[in-house]
């Protein structure tokens, strides 16, 4: 009885350990770059960033926001 019981528990922390290790396998996740550049349109200091974001999207790029402590309006693509 006392064998069975420690194959019982044996089995139970084989499996235990190959659920575990299969969860921490590598994951391929698919991340897309991104460039940034100082936006060439943008005049003064950047304070919203939303501001920021409608000049880059007038100069062909999808996001911009306020960085820096010059506070300067950085435009943003997927690369």
């Amino acid at each position: 009885m006392a064998r069975s019981l420690h194959q019982l528990v044996s089995s139970i922390f084989l499996l235990f350990l190959l659920l575990l290790a299969a969860g921490m396998g590598p994951r391929m996740v698919a991340e897309a770059r991104t460039c940034e550049t100082k936006s060439q349109r943008f005049r003064g200091v950047c304070v919203r960033s939303s501001n920021c974001a409608s000049v880059c999207q007038s100069e062909g790029f999808s996001d911009g926001n306020c960085r820096g402590f010059r506070r300067r309006c950085f435009c943003s693509k997927p690369c």
